[in-house]
């Protein structure tokens, strides 16, 4: 069998799912990796095969997504060359995680696909949204990788299609232990959005992992790092609490170690607005921004204890990737 997995790197969730599933694919036949995107942080060790810059987000310095800069840094007429050139009908299978490129290039040859992730979960009215919806990003979600059938991921098992979170081996794996530092994870914010905040917790040691960063540094309660999975799932599986956006897996696996969370979703990213109000009907605390004005609640939030003792189900990746091969194959 020959399997087709197409992996969105907007960011670093679909990468780290993709690590964790690529072996278990590659035991039902020869898998073939596209990777789509351009603004993701962690180390690829993958076998990709084919790859494009496709549509990426970019984001402001202090927390908000740059509609302009991810406009002008999209080669149109490259998708376009990519989608024509990605040789999708060569494969019996293509799973794709969200990704344009894929999604057009299945359409435009008649190859069915099966859209596998966390934007799938979406075809579900059962899946939580915020009270405010927003019809573009409802757009979005059902029709930027268009597939014929779809297998989601989410926090809960919201409908028959849904399955737990991708939670990876070394977290599964981890020895939870408070060590007392807040772990911070916010792809949206850079260095001067928030160093004045933390400083002024000077009781508190930061773990802040941010994409600039190329070495680990220590500057006053701060310890600086890059954005590397193996520190970060240390300073995870130690920590007293996560300070992260409005993503999926990141919040998944806090909750799975039992840990205090914290989230700011991304402004003028739905899909994170609909994570976050999902988070937030099992106790997670969320915040729209943090800034002066409302730095008062983050330090509510680091005083006391956790808001939710929510135990998250993990996914088993064999039983997933058996359910997709036998209902569509």
């Amino acid at each position: 069998m020959r399997i087709l997995y197409a992996v969105q790197a907007t960011g670093n969730g679909h990468i780290s799912r993709a690590h964790q599933l690529y072996p278990v694919l590659s035991n039902y036949g020869k898998v073939d990796i596209i990777l789509s995107g351009s603004n993701s942080t962690l180390d690829i060790n993958l076998p990709v095969k084919y790859r494009s810059k496709g549509l990426s987000l970019f984001y402001s310095q202090c927390g908000k997504l740059d509609y302009l800069q991810s406009w002008k840094k999209t080669d149109y007429y490259q998708i376009k060359r990519d989608i024509e050139s990605l040789p999708v009908s060569l494969y019996d299978v293509v799973l794709n995680d969200f990704d344009y490129i894929t999604a057009q290039a299945c359409k435009l040859r008649k190859q069915s696909s099966i859209q596998f992730g966390h934007q799938a979960s979406f075809m579900s009215k059962n899946t939580p949204r915020p009270v405010r919806k927003s019809a573009l990003g409802e757009y979005i979600l059902k029709n930027y990788a268009k597939a014929n059938n779809y297998v989601g991921l989410h926090f809960e098992r919201y409908d028959d299609f849904i399955f737990p979170p991708v939670i990876k081996r070394e977290i599964l794996e981890g020895k939870p232990i408070d060590q007392g530092h807040i772990t911070v994870y916010l792809p949206a914010y850079m260095n001067s959005c928030l160093e004045e905040i933390f400083n002024e917790a000077d009781n508190y040691i930061f773990h802040w992992f941010l994409p600039n960063i190329k070495e680990p540094k220590i500057s006053g309660n701060i310890h600086y790092f890059p954005v590397d999975q193996k520190l970060f799932n240390e300073s995870l599986i130690h920590c007293h609490g996560l300070l992260t956006g409005g993503g999926f897996e990141t919040p998944a696996e806090a909750l799975y170690l039992g840990k205090k969370l914290l989230t700011i979703p991304i402004k003028g990213q739905y899909e994170q607005q609909c994570n976050a109000y999902a988070l937030q009907q099992i106790g997670v605390k969320k915040l729209d921004i943090l800034n002066q004005v409302t730095k008062n609640e983050f330090y509510h939030w680091l005083e006391n204890k956790n808001s939710t003792d929510y135990k998250i189900e993990y996914n088993n990746y064999q039983e997933t990737i058996e359910f997709i091969l036998n209902k569509f194959l």
